[in-house]
């Protein structure tokens, strides 16, 4: 139970999940456990539901027109949440956070252009930007025994500003970071926001996964840092992980520059209308009034992390796994299982569980998977003692 909430949250039966109609739960056979795809199973908030009720009864499902409601309700929601008063006229509206990406990269970008990207990182980062043909400059992560910045995971900041220098036109972020459940500081922010304004460089944040960042670490939105960092950023966000409701297809570009938001004016109006109208008025609801649904669902979150750590150490110890500060993605190094080149595959043919292939976040990444712990204690031992059936 929330303290703030006042209300409890349990995550649904395996039984009632088998019936759902999603990806996650119809790309694997029957037998399969399936923890890959970052969608929860948590029932979807009230005010969320009621709105979407609402508007069926009312056969209000016709195409999404002016919403001024979203960027209003969005302000508030991260002035409240993270002290950051987005400005509501500088909020546009696009079908999902890749359809945003995309469309603002083909105005800032050319063909043949360089974007600078950080692995390991979510897959589709790596389409996005082949989709608007740039070409891809990776400067990876490397991880460090011991904390820095409160995160085993550390940038590599000469290559970063040689990568800079040697004319990339985008860097695209993942803020806070999937999978590696790194809470971006402050300070690496500022980093960004002063080199991309010195190399003339555009920083895109990906900030899906911020309403879903842990106490122990405070979320820092990357247009909140600064006037260099207000002048070269787009942040590209929705409230579609922190409320599980990807498939109503709505999500927000947000600027704090007037000259950029005039650049932005060229993307195509179809961006904005190929996104739903349910999507529209229900990420207006979870803004306004879905707050309690998120804090009883970070106790779930915060429980299950601990989970993951503790049934690792209890069934397969080699497992190596830290504990993320943000969303509801374990990370997990395989290498010692010696599983093979693809772990993942292995997992589904032997163990009957699915995780995402870490090889898609990068090519460095091949021996690890991400599990998607947004579920019930009992899938998730469940999940950890298939994993350890497959000890030598």
């Amino acid at each position: 139970m929330s303290e703030k909430s006042g209300f409890e949250l349990r995550a649904l039966d395996l039984s009632e999940l088998k019936t759902h109609r999603s990806e996650k739960w119809r790309s694997f056979p029957e037998d399969v456990l399936p923890l890959p795809v970052a969608e929860m199973d948590f029932p979807v908030a009230e005010p969320i539901r009621r709105i979407l009720r609402e508007m069926v009864d009312t056969s209000d499902l016709g195409y999404l027109g002016p919403i001024p409601e979203l960027g209003r309700a969005f302000s508030v929601f991260a002035e409240r949440r993270w002290g950051w008063k987005a400005d509501a006229a500088q909020v546009r509206i696009a079908a999902d956070v890749g359809v945003g990406v995309v469309e603002v990269l083909r105005v800032i970008t050319q063909p043949g252009d360089r974007i600078l990207i950080n692995s390991p990182v979510y897959p589709n980062f790596w389409t996005w930007s082949a989709e608007t043909k740039l070409e891809q400059v990776d400067v990876p992560f490397s991880q460090a025994p011991e904390e820095v910045d409160g995160s085993h995971w550390v940038l590599d900041w000469d290559g970063i500003e040689k990568a800079y220098a040697s004319g990339i036109k985008a860097h695209l972020i993942s803020n806070p970071h999937n999978p590696l459940g790194k809470v971006f500081t402050r300070q690496e922010l500022t980093r960004f926001a002063d080199l991309a304004k010195k190399y003339g460089v555009y920083v895109l944040s990906d900030e899906i996964h911020a309403p879903l960042t842990f106490s122990e670490q405070a979320f820092t939105p990357f247009l909140a840092i600064s006037d260099a960092a207000r002048e070269v950023g787009i942040t590209i966000t929705s409230s579609s992980k922190g409320w599980n409701i990807a498939g109503l297809k709505c999500a927000i570009i947000v600027t704090e520059n007037e000259k950029l938001h005039e650049k932005l004016n060229a993307i195509a109006p179809a961006t904005h209308y190929r996104a739903s109208l349910l999507g529209g008025f229900a990420s207006v609801a979870a803004f306004e009034e879905g707050e309690p649904w998120l804090d009883a669902l970070m106790v779930n979150l915060d429980h299950n992390r601990t989970l993951v750590a503790d049934l690792i150490a209890e069934l397969a110890p080699e497992i190596g796994y830290l504990i993320p500060h943000c969303s509801y993605l374990a990370w997990l190094d395989l290498s010692a299982l010696k599983l093979g080149d693809d772990p993942a595959a292995v997992l589904v043919e032997k163990a009957k569980v699915a995780f995402v292939p870490g090889v898609r976040f990068g090519q460095q990444s091949s021996q690890f998977v991400r599990l998607n712990f947004a579920t019930s204690p009992e899938i998730i031992r469940e999940a950890i003692t298939r994993i350890a059936s497959l000890r030598s």
